[in-house]
Order: structure tokens, then sequence, then C-alpha cells
């Protein structure tokens, strides 16, 4: 198990941007494609981005390509969400995991950032 920890989350207005991170406790953090998830109130959680163990490959929900950027740093033990263009109905609590293959439902999670997006 990995233990992940988000920050980054808070309250903006429509258009605005915020950069999420997410900090992984362990030294083999490069063996681990990452991902992020969210869920708003009253709905499951979906996928929002994905990347691969050394980053040269990332994937994307439909709803926030083109305005979402997923990165990690390997040095740093790091995964990061830039999110831009933020709408309303991006609300929601975002968490980060982690996994040996992209079965992140085997994996670790973290405890979950609020983004509230205001219109």
């Amino acid at each position: 198990q990995v233990q992940l920890i988000e920050s980054g989350g808070g309250l903006v207005q429509a258009g605005g941007s915020l950069r999420l991170s997410c900090e992984a406790s362990t030294r083999t953090f490069s063996t681990y494609a990452m991902g992020w998830f969210r869920q708003a109130p009253g709905k499951e959680r979906e996928f929002v981005s994905a990347i691969s163990w050394i980053g040269d490959s990332t994937y994307y929900a439909d709803s926030v390509k083109g305005r979402f950027t997923i990165s990690r740093d390997n040095d740093k033990n790091t995964l990061y969400l830039q999110m831009n263009s933020l709408k309303p109905e991006d609300t929601a609590v975002y968490y980060c995991a982690a996994a040996k293959t992209f079965s992140f439902d085997k994996g670790s999670w973290g405890q979950g950032t609020q983004v509230t997006v205001s219109s």
C-alpha cells in the first residue's frame, strides 16, 4: 500500500485555475501508474485522468480534455493535475490513486481534496 496525500483544492470562480498535488510515500513511485478521480455530491466516482509510470502516456476523460493536464515528478514522488478553465460542473472531491497497472480499484487511494467552482 502507498500512502497518498492530496493538496491544492479550494474555491475558485468559473474560468479560474487550480493545481492539485498528490504526494506519495514510497521509494518506488516510478513503478506506479497514477490517476485522478472525482466524486460530486450525489454522483458516482468518475475517472478524470491517468498517467503512465514514466509519464510518457496520459489519458483524460472527455469532459476535461483540453482543460486539465496531468503530470508527475518521479524525483519528488508527486503527481499533479493542472486544472484550467474550470466550470461549476468540475466541483467535486478529487482523489489520486496509485496502482502497479491501471487497475486503480485494486490500488491505493488518497483522502481527497475538495474543489469548488462558483459560477
